[in-house]
């Protein structure tokens, strides 16, 4: 309500300053004179004042020189007008809120957010840590990968990162969540030697790629 209100008077403030600059032609400033009285009765009315009558031109009338029935037809037609504009209002604020629902489901809504703690496992070498979500029943990956590099001490490469390996999915939209199953995918991938005990200085490797180790969820 107070949003409204002051967006109203902003409005006002700035119809009587056109009309106090005395620069407006007279049907633009009988316009625009019709605009702020009805902007002031739509104002009285959300905020359950009286409501005033007025002329065809906007002036108020007074009582002492109209009639009752005059009085009462000005009050029937005031109201009307103020009726109209407040549907009016209702159905722009209906239109926007459904413009708004529609966007809201047509768009990516959903997401899901991983804080990698730690990786307790033995490797022996630097590795690569990969998360992504996987559809069980069509057999293939939906959405990209989480990368972290881990170093052979148990720690991540990028030292800095430490206690901040965190990631959002956000391919989530209403289609994912009508899947029967999502799981939560993680791999381990293993990257040096070509064998662990490997000792042999002419056959020694570096830099291979192996799989080492994979887990996932049941679903989500």
């Amino acid at each position: 309500m107070f949003r409204s209100v002051r967006h109203m008077i902003y409005d006002l403030i700035e119809w009587r300053s056109q009309i106090l600059s005395g620069t407006l032609p007279q049907d633009e400033l009988k316009e625009l004179k019709k605009k702020v009285t009805a902007k002031i009765d739509y104002g009285n009315r959300i905020l359950d004042l009286d409501l005033v009558v007025r002329d065809e031109d906007g002036n108020i009338l007074d009582p002492e020189q109209t009639s009752t029935i005059s009085l009462f037809r000005a009050h029937e037609i005031a109201s009307k007008q103020v009726e109209e504009r407040l549907q009016e209002e209702k159905s722009q604020k209906q239109n926007i809120d459904i413009n708004r629902q529609a966007k809201f489901a047509a768009t990516p809504s959903f997401a899901l957010f991983v804080n990698l703690k730690n990786v307790v496992c033995k490797i022996g070498e630097d590795a690569e840590v990969l998360m992504s979500l996987y559809d069980p029943l069509e057999s293939r990956f939906i959405s990209e990968n989480y990368l972290v590099r881990w170093s052979s001490c148990g720690l991540p490469k990028d030292i800095d990162r430490l206690h901040n390996l965190r990631a959002v999915f956000t391919d989530l939209g209403s289609k994912d969540l009508k899947r029967e199953k999502i799981s939560f995918v993680c791999q381990i991938v293993r990257v040096g030697r070509m064998e662990l005990r490997d000792n042999n200085t002419r056959k020694l490797t570096s830099g291979l790629r192996r799989p080492f180790g994979v887990a996932g969820t049941s679903g989500l």
